[in-house]
């Protein structure tokens, strides 16, 4: 099977994007598309992104981890689908897009910024404290979309992603379906960095939405942040996330900033299914 795909980014979260409107793509054999995904041996990306049809929506978003397993929600990878499906004739710059956690709408801003109404954030549970190799780890907890464990510092420089991002994304306080890592330092009121420790990628990754949308909630609810909130990316993009304050809590969640085609291809898929022989 050929596959024709668009590569794309948002604030440097990058995407394999794909037109399945017919109904064609063998998403469901992990497989396969985790090899699509491999950085080395396939495409790249940190997420596989199929624009489906809908009954409910101008389309549906299916988003696939690197590893090949599907997730409920990404807010970069919604904002370069909605930029995506437009271009294809999916659906107009003011769109619905159905996601496995409910109905999102979206509206092109420009030629290159997007932005997207996000799920309503659940579960907080802020001044959580975890222990890490026998040291207490303090953060506050939020689900986005997807979990995420917001970890404030004085500065991102040195911060061990990968090695303290892993060790807490398999911690048993968040078995059995871990949690996204964000590790943030808040430059003033309305403006912080972040890097994130990105669950599925099982990386640090170069930007991730739900995670901006996470650090700047808790920012604002539980360390005196204001909104809109910038938010620079660990590929060094702004994202802008703003929301309605109502009682003490964000609603009406929005994730703005840009996003980019690379490049269009097209790539045999036997050809992947053959390095299955290799693997050990």
């Amino acid at each position: 099977m050929i596959l024709q795909f668009t590569k794309m980014h948002g604030a440097a979260n990058d995407f394999v994007m794909l037109d399945d409107r017919e109904g064609t793509v063998p998403w469901q054999d992990y497989v396969l598309m985790s090899l699509l995904a491999a950085r080395r041996t396939g495409v790249g990306c940190e997420g596989v992104i199929l624009i489906q049809k809908s009954d409910r929506a101008d389309f549906r978003m299916r988003f696939l981890n690197p590893d090949g397993t599907e997730v409920d929600m990404c807010g970069n990878g919604a904002r370069c689908a909605a930029w995506f499906a437009h271009k294809i004739g999916a659906a107009p710059r003011a769109m619905t897009m159905e996601t496995s956690c409910g109905l999102l709408d979206a509206e092109i801003l420009d030629a290159c910024n997007v932005k997207v109404w996000m799920p309503e954030a659940t579960a907080r549970s802020y001044g959580m404290v975890i222990h890490v190799d026998g040291r207490p780890v303090a953060g506050d907890y939020i689900n986005t979309g997807v979990p995420h464990f917001v970890i404030r510092m004085d500065s991102l420089e040195g911060v061990d992603v990968v090695g303290l991002g892993r060790a807490i994304r398999l911690h048993s306080a968040f078995a059995p379906e871990g949690v996204n890592v964000d590790f943030v330092a808040q430059r003033d009121a309305d403006h912080l960095a972040i890097r994130t420790y990105e669950r599925g990628v099982e990386a640090e990754s170069g930007a991730c939405g739900t995670g901006a949308v996470a650090a700047a909630v808790t920012a604002v609810e539980a360390h005196a942040g204001t909104l809109p909130m910038s938010v620079r990316t660990g590929g060094g993009f702004i994202l802008t996330v703003d929301a309605d304050w109502r009682a003490n809590h964000c609603t009406g969640l929005t994730l703005a900033g840009p996003v980019k085609e690379v490049y269009r291809g097209s790539i045999d898929l036997s050809l992947l299914g053959n390095d299955l022989a290799n693997l050990e």
